[in-house]
C-alpha cells in the first residue's frame, strides 16, 4: 500500500475569495470550484490547510462550507509535504537571476 503524500493548500487567496484585504475576524466566502477542487486533491494526497489564520477560526470556515471532511489538519508551520498550493509564491528553478526578477515582477491571480 502506497502512502499518501501531503499537499499544503493556503487558505486566503486560493480557497476563499480574498482580495489582500486581511480581516482577523472573517475569512471571505468559498471561491467557486474549490470543494470540488479539495475533494479531487484528497482522494490522492493527505489535504492540509496552511494559513496564519485563528485555527478555531478556519475550523468553523471549514465546516461552513463542507470541506472539513477531506482536510487532515490546520496548521501555520511550513511541514514535509510533496506541495505548496499558494496564491503568493514562487517556485525556484535553481537559477537565482531568474528568480529576483520574479521577486521583482510578482503579482498575486487577483490584482
Amino acid at each position: 500500500m502506497t502512502k499518501k503524500k501531503t499537499i499544503l493548500v493556503d487558505l486566503d487567496g486560493v480557497l476563499n475569495q480574498y482580495n489582500g484585504r486581511f480581516d482577523e475576524l472573517q475569512i471571505p466566502d468559498i471561491k467557486e470550484g474549490a470543494k470540488e477542487f479539495v475533494e479531487n486533491l484528497s482522494q490522492n494526497f493527505i489535504v492540509k490547510i496552511f494559513t496564519t489564520r485563528n485555527k478555531i477560526l478556519a475550523t468553523k470556515w471549514l465546516i461552513k462550507n463542507n470541506l472539513d471532511k477531506y482536510i487532515t489538519d490546520i496548521t501555520d508551520i511550513k511541514e514535509p509535504s510533496h506541495l505548496h498550493i499558494d496564491d503568493r509564491c514562487i517556485c525556484f528553478d535553481g537559477n537565482f537571476s531568474n528568480t529576483i526578477n520574479q521577486i521583482k515582477n510578482f503579482r498575486p491571480w487577483y490584482k
